[in-house]
């Protein structure tokens, strides 16, 4: 699988414009006898037929189909530019990762860069990037750009009898979940939580916590503490500020006064409020008389290009449209968002399953079908 190391990564870049950024990335490319010179037209060409900015200050240029043939062997060249290059449309790119792939190598990466790209604070770390190591630990996911938040997160209509016990089980939440050490949960039952009304409550500490994270728990019994009802507590384990998003939601949902929504939503609609995400159990009501199955034709699967044609296809439509990989993980992910589709790793021969809900979802599936046979822009 491909994949980046150090010695890919040239710190310290600049670039008048986007061309002089992938003209130098290109070179790179060819000094390393990946690609031929002529490689660059290729590069040049695909970016005028659709962008390669994938978000968060990450751009992938690559050739075109035409200039496969110019590529000696897979690889890459990653150019960092500290002070970011514009790349059009209002976009800036600190990290361009120039690709020769002489088939479907690049999908391993191209699924590997979704990782990061939901994050908020990519952006800033990368400018402030300062080694190739900690762009290598970014890219691989060992820097944690979001909160911790899922099913396992959260107890709801626990039997607890008073706010020590709240406590305890928001911290043995995060505890079980490899978040935080012993001495977190020790320290969370002593401190005094928030009150943010309508018995919601928030508590957090910073003691032990190994990875940021948020812990929702409610009650099904009535108590208080000191005179005020208790129905719900969050609590958060911060060993980074990579919560903030969480908090901000937290506090418009105070302000616009609507904690009774939050104590008495369910985990799958709690996980996409925090998130933006669905669980698995949410996505999973698919309607067989609003999905079709369609399989991919394209030679080297759904990479940037044929991948932004399907992801256009499919914003077109009001109706909320998912897609999953039957010869993958096979788990629904928004149709409409590219990096959640390049995530999917679609080869030449996949079949994808989408599920359409809305007044046009019969047309959006027939629209999507009639994209894919038609072979995404690549013929």
């Amino acid at each position: 699988m491909l994949t980046i190391n150090e010695n890919d990564i040239r710190l310290q870049q600049s670039a008048a414009d986007k061309a002089a950024a992938i003209q130098d990335i290109a070179k790179t490319l060819t000094s390393k006898n990946l690609v031929d010179a002529g490689y660059v037209e290729g590069m040049l060409n695909r970016e005028s037929q659709n962008s390669t900015f994938l978000g968060n200050g990450i751009a992938i240029p690559h050739g075109t189909v035409d200039t496969r043939s110019l590529v000696h062997n897979t690889g890459v060249a990653v150019h960092h530019f500290p002070e970011g290059v514009d790349w059009g449309d209002g976009n800036t790119v600190y990290l361009a990762i120039g690709i020769a792939a002489k088939s479907d190598e690049h999908l391993g990466i191209l699924k590997q860069l979704t990782k990061v790209l939901s994050a908020d604070s990519v952006e800033d770390k990368l400018k402030q990037a300062e080694n190739a190591q900690q762009i290598i630990a970014l890219l691989n996911g060992e820097v944690q750009l979001k909160a911790d938040f899922d099913a396992s997160l959260i107890q709801l209509n626990f039997p607890a009898s008073d706010m020590l016990q709240m406590a305890a089980v928001a911290g043995g939440l995060l505890k079980n979940t490899g978040c935080v050490e012993n001495e977190f949960v020790a320290d969370l039952v002593t401190k005094s939580p928030t009150h943010l009304g309508q018995g919601l409550w928030l508590v957090a500490s910073n003691n032990g916590a190994k990875r940021t994270a948020m812990s929702f728990v409610t009650t099904s019994n009535q108590c208080e503490f000191e005179g005020e009802l208790v129905k719900g507590l969050v609590a958060f384990s911060a060993n980074s500020d990579v919560h903030q998003s969480m908090l901000n939601i937290l506090v418009d949902t105070v302000a616009s006064g609507k904690q009774n929504e939050l104590l008495q939503a369910s985990a799958e609609r709690l996980i996409t409020l925090f998130t933006g995400e669905e669980s698995p159990a949410s996505s999973n009501t698919e309607s067989s008389d609003n999905s079709a199955v369609f399989t991919i034709k394209n030679a080297h699967g759904l990479h940037a290009r044929p991948g932004a044609m399907l992801v256009a296809e499919a914003k077109k439509f009001e109706s909320k449209i998912t897609v999953c990989n039957l010869d993958g993980e096979a788990k629904p992910v928004n149709a409409k968002s590219l990096m959640k589709v390049i995530a999917m790793g679609v080869k030449h021969g996949h079949q994808l399953q989408f599920s359409a809900d809305g007044s046009d979802a019969k047309q959006a599936l027939e629209g999507i079908g009639k994209a894919i046979e038609s072979g995404l822009g690549e013929g």
